[in-house]
């Protein structure tokens, strides 16, 4: 079972698994993916099936009696660190109330366990050394509802572990983009810079650009939740996934432009409340418990996604 499934990061992770000839039922609301995001997906007939589904629905506990999966990869959830600051009730009935109902119907349906798609951008506040290491999150205090419900998420799901016989992983994904990513929203700046650099439109930098991010490609992400999904690989851990590389978002936006062969001067706006300052993760633990690294340069991410955008027009 993959939740938000027709999204940026779902999508790709529906096509990995179904090319490793598993039987895969995803589920997405489509507010923001998108059915075609699943060309690939539903060319491979019965071994997929989709749902138009919100997690918060009471229907998901049928659902999940239907087809009893094995495994849930749950990345849908409100994403949006500016939404969760202007609607903190939303965050948490998406991100809290939609998780509880996910947890519920998964130890209800004998689901081994749950691959939770964490934020190592939000939770772990602004951190006081870098890389931040998972330890890190102890004592922690995200600025945002988002990062508060991501962070209230990995004790529900603890929780359930041990009550419920229910096992987990959870992945803090560093910011991750590449060929898919939705350009409408305001959590892929990638996208977005790429999207108006191509459409003529000026890309707006919110504050100086010289805030930091780490940057994980999307394939890269994929392949740690599929390690993720085995029975005997990081039970009950949460794990960072990134590269320990910041970037400013300034260099990105050059590289960026760089790869698209265009020359747009990008327009400064106020910063945004609830963003941290500097982030990147240390992805030494995920080396350890799942055998996973980024492999991906920046660069070279950025122009195999500079190209998607092109094709795509």
């Amino acid at each position: 079972m993959v939740t938000g499934g027709a999204g940026f990061v779902g999508s790709h992770l529906c096509d990995r698994l179904l090319a490793e000839e598993g039987r895969v039922v995803a589920m997405d609301n489509l507010r923001h993916g998108r059915i075609a995001n699943l060309a690939e997906a539903r060319g491979y007939g019965k071994q997929f099936t989709f749902y138009n589904m919100d997690i918060r629905s009471e229907g998901l506990r049928t659902v999940f009696e239907r087809h009893r999966p094995d495994v849930v990869m749950h990345l849908a959830a409100q994403a949006s660190v500016t939404a969760s600051v202007a609607d903190p009730l939303n965050d948490a009935g998406v991100n809290v109330m939609g998780l509880l109902n996910l947890l519920e119907a998964s130890a209800g349906a004998g689901v081994r366990k749950v691959v939770f798609a964490a934020s190592g951008g939000t939770l772990y506040g602004e951190p006081r050394k870098l890389p931040v290491k998972e330890s890190s999150r102890r004592g922690s205090r995200p600025v945002s509802p988002y990062g508060i419900s991501k962070k209230a998420a990995e004790l529900y799901l603890s929780f359930y572990r041990r009550t419920r016989d229910l096992d987990f992983t959870a992945l803090a994904l560093a910011n991750v983009y590449g060929p898919r990513q939705d350009p409408s929203g305001e959590a892929g700046v990638i996208a977005i810079f790429a999207h108006r650099m191509i459409s003529g439109q000026t890309p707006t930098i919110f504050g100086d650009g010289e805030q930091t991010r780490d940057f994980v490609f999307v394939d890269d992400t994929v392949h740690a939740f599929a390690l993720a999904s085995a029975p005997d690989r990081a039970s009950g851990a949460l794990l960072n996934i990134g590269t320990g590389v910041e970037s400013t978002v300034n260099q990105v936006y050059r590289s960026l432009a760089k790869a698209l062969t265009v020359k747009a001067r990008p327009y400064y706006g106020p910063e945004r409340s609830g963003e941290v300052r500097r982030i990147a993760l240390d992805p030494t633990q995920a080396e350890a418990e799942l055998g996973w690294r980024p492999w991906t340069k920046l660069d070279d991410g950025l122009r195999a996604t500079a190209e998607a955008f092109r094709r795509a027009g």
